[in-house]
């Protein structure tokens, strides 16, 4: 115990760029861990799926390989070769394997190595941010776990309800100790983020008998006004509305992206809730100098 607070009491005290350091270390190891959940909470959910639905017609469950976020050990899914602790360094054994198994010689995925970089320099940027406080720590969580669900939603078009729902929770009970806002700002938050998409949904589903988007885009909405308030919302919901008409018409023109094909909006919500956690007041003010001198 005394060792812990003296390791406690170090980190605490550690100029900004070293805590920063030690947190993008931390990030690239938890970046690593995230590949995994990447990988393997889809097919976890679809196994349950598909023997709910075999329940439910009656039929025996198929036999499934069993996933687990912690086991079985890390390894290649193409040969299932079992990785050994320097093929599972981050960003390292990527570099070092040339970006392919050692085993079987298949190419390995970008989104592993790329994954690991962008939440070690995502927890840099947020330690710079807030220091080492409580905030930094709760905006950290919520930096990875929006990084998986990004993830996720980019390879199956899902936002699994083990990472939106938690995080809406999560949001609320930060918000009785006024981590980042109270807690009528967050609860207030979390329905209008919930309702607020929605209702866009129903409207154009009603208007053009098709769906706009899933819900767990309305969870994920839910969560970042539990973690922002409401006040947050419209900023967020402007700059992912504004990134997703960008990068969608950019896929159209230069990659002739066909217009009906769906573009997962999950990803947008992500990245604009973490710059509006960090630099909301800023952006805000820079919108209000930007107006006056209109």
């Amino acid at each position: 115990m005394h060792t812990t607070t003296n390791l406690i009491t170090l980190l605490l005290t550690l100029p900004r760029w070293e805590s920063a350091a030690l947190a993008g270390i931390l990030g690239l190891m938890v970046g690593s861990f995230l590949n995994v959940v990447v990988h393997r909470l889809p097919r976890m959910l679809q196994q349950q799926w598909h023997t709910q639905c075999a329940e439910l017609l009656g039929h025996t469950p198929p036999e499934q390989t069993t996933y687990h976020l912690a086991w079985p050990g890390s390894q290649c899914p193409h040969c299932k070769h079992p990785l050994t602790v320097l093929e599972n360094i981050p960003l390292v054994s990527f570099a070092l394997q040339r970006g392919r198994c050692r085993a079987c010689g298949a190419a390995i995925s970008w989104r592993y190595p790329l994954l690991e970089g962008i939440a070690g320099l995502c927890a840099v940027v947020v330690v710079l941010h807030f220091g080492m406080t409580p905030q930094a720590g709760a905006a950290l969580c919520l930096t990875w776990a929006l990084l998986a669900a990004s993830a996720i939603d980019l390879e199956h078009q899902l936002l699994p309800d083990g990472i939106t729902l938690p995080l809406v929770w999560i949001g609320l009970f930060l918000s009785f100790f006024g981590v980042f806002v109270d807690l009528p700002h967050a609860v207030i938050g979390a329905m209008v983020g919930y309702l607020s998409l929605w209702s866009v949904y129903w409207a154009f589903r009603l208007l053009t008998g098709k769906e706009g988007m899933g819900y767990g885009d309305f969870k994920l909405l839910a969560a970042l006004g539990a973690w922002m308030g409401w006040q947050a919302l419209p900023m967020v919901v402007f700059l992912s509305s504004l990134v997703g008409a960008v990068v969608g018409l950019s896929l159209i023109l230069v990659r002739g992206r066909a217009r009906s094909q769906p573009m997962p909006f999950g990803p947008f919500l992500a990245a604009a809730g973490w710059i509006a956690l960090l630099w909301e007041q800023d952006l805000f003010q820079g919108y209000l100098r930007w107006i006056h001198a209109l």
